[in-house]
């Protein structure tokens, strides 16, 4: 079954609990695997481009209930509220809270006092502002992301002089605690036994993949 619209893909993501937006090392087990042909990327002759899919994002996170980052294997996807105390639950205890002085520290205290922030002006707050710092900065990004310590609140996009958006859209950056409430990011068991309830339920939603392919996908 195909999708065809933000709406269907909303539900896919409540239906599933977990979804990643590209290719996961698991055959059709994407967003974009699962979106109709026509909500793919294309690119048209005069060099512009559409991806339907794409643009549903911001959508999806400010108004479908579900948690957006670099969740899998460093790679974005989409988390239901219904599964993220749980998921929450087990990476951040695979991934320990930033240590003191420590850059990572920094992100999310800045991040804690501005409410959110789009990465270009996190990373110039932050002082990666010389040659080559992009990348480095998105490492540690990364790191917060998979730890899910910083979760993206929405998407912004630049707008021409008529006022259309344009471009790929640039992350606004938050913790979950602000943009979810402390509650939403409490689990009431133990890491291992979140662990083990996530695994369980991919079991039963992915029975063509192997116990190694589910593993690496929310490690």
């Amino acid at each position: 079954m195909k999708i065809y619209d933000c709406v269907e893909l909303v539900e896919t993501i409540h239906r599933l609990g977990f979804l990643p937006l590209l290719k996961s090392g698991i055959a059709g087990f994407s967003a974009n695997e699962m979106v109709d042909e026509q909500c793919r990327y294309v690119r048209f002759p005069d060099g512009g481009w559409d991806w339907p899919m794409w643009k549903w994002k911001g959508e999806i996170v400010t108004e479908g209930e579900c948690v957006y980052g670099k969740f899998f294997a460093s790679n974005a996807g989409f988390i239901s509220m219904k599964w993220w105390p749980d998921f929450c639950n087990y990476r951040r205890n695979m991934y320990p809270e930033p240590e003191e002085g420590s850059i990572e520290e920094g992100i999310v205290m800045i991040l804690q006092e501005q409410g959110s922030m789009i990465t270009r002006d996190l990373r110039d707050a932050c002082g990666f502002t010389g040659p080559k710092m992009r990348g480095r900065f998105e490492t540690y990004l990364t790191r917060l992301e998979m730890a899910c310590r910083i979760v993206t609140q929405d998407f912004v996009y630049p707008t021409d002089r008529h006022g259309t958006p344009y471009g790929w859209g640039r992350s606004l950056l938050t913790t979950p605690e602000q943009l979810y409430g402390k509650s939403a990011c409490a689990c009431d068991c133990a890491p291992e036994e979140s662990f083990y309830r996530i695994m369980a339920h991919l079991r039963t939603i992915l029975p063509d993949a192997s116990e190694r392919q589910i593993e690496r996908l929310i490690r």
